[in-house]
């Protein structure tokens, strides 16, 4: 917490000279409250670095173009992320980053480059805060929940005594679990399970396994339909397919430790022939080389009512 105040008090009272120029901006602390739906644009400037503070403690930072820009996370320092750019010419990319609650902040990064007199805006401090309206001050939770939940086998009976509702995606992630898939992969070992459609909703299993000799930690899985040149050529577009829900057993794995999940979607009504869906799965720190599963695009079963 002291190196934390020292840095703010270093950066609102900074003047960088680059180039053998001074630099004259806009300082802005920024305190929003957090919305993993939005996207926040960030100012930053070459010179001056960046803090970004969040609730909790940071699992994970990754940079869109880090050719432009540099992100700096300690352990040390486990709520705060450093971001600045790293060229002098105007630059723009995105960050992502991911609480160990697995909740995300967006983040669109814009850097103006090299000015003089323009008396640009820079973020000195962007600080998320959850929103008030959403804490239970009784108990101190949050409706803020991590997407990964543990396995609740439903009652049979509700307390008054009438049939419960069936959880259709709860049974999904038991039968999941209880597989046998064919794996594929080396170190992080992944399989696709049956897909089953339940009226416009479309529900598929998966699982992985962590076949390396040390701990891996899973981003949250993406979905998105692809177009490819030809059959199994280059890809060359992607668009994410909106997720309703999703359920893993486990997002940090030791050796040899398995993780079972189901998906839940609203499939597209159709697609190109050279298209196809793939649900994407990537590690921590290895976001540039995800493992694509190739999804049905239309389901191999029919599931009964909601």
């Amino acid at each position: 917490m002291r190196s934390y105040k020292a840095f703010i008090v270093y950066v609102l009272l900074n003047c960088a000279f680059v180039q053998g120029q001074e630099i004259r901006v806009t300082p802005r602390v920024e305190s929003l409250s957090l919305d993993e739906e939005a996207v926040t644009l960030v100012y930053l400037s070459p010179g001056f670095t960046t803090a970004v503070r969040m609730p909790e403690e940071i699992s994970s930072v990754v940079v869109g173009d880090p050719a432009k820009f540099k992100a700096e996370h300690s352990e040390s320092e486990s709520r705060l992320v450093f971001l600045k750019p790293i060229t002098t010419k105007p630059a723009e990319s995105n960050a992502l980053i991911t609480m160990k609650s697995g909740q995300e902040v967006n983040l669109h990064l814009i850097s103006a480059g090299v000015v003089t007199n323009a008396d640009p805006r820079v973020d000195f401090l962007v600080e998320y805060r959850r929103p008030k309206a959403l804490l239970i001050e009784s108990s101190g939770q949050s409706f803020f929940l991590p997407q990964t939940q543990p396995i609740v086998q439903p009652s049979s009976e509700t307390p008054d005594g009438t049939a419960a509702k069936p959880d259709w995606i709860t049974d999904a992630l038991t039968q999941q679990k209880a597989s046998s898939p064919t794996w594929q992969g080396k170190d992080l070992m992944a399989a696709l399970g049956e897909s089953v459609q339940h009226r416009t909703q479309t529900v598929v299993g998966f699982s992985l396994v962590n076949h390396s000799k040390t701990a891996v930690e899973l981003l949250p899985l993406q979905l998105e339909i692809s177009g490819r040149n030809g059959s199994g050529g280059k890809q060359t577009r992607a668009e994410p397919i909106a997720v309703t829900e999703y359920r893993m057993t486990a997002r940090r794995l030791a050796p040899g430790e398995r993780s079972d999940g189901v998906v839940v979607f609203e499939r597209p009504a159709f697609k190109e022939s050279n298209e196809r869906l793939e649900l994407r799965l990537a590690q921590a720190d290895q976001v540039d080389h995800p493992i694509l599963l190739p999804v049905p695009f239309i389901a191999m079963g029919k599931g009964g009512s909601q």
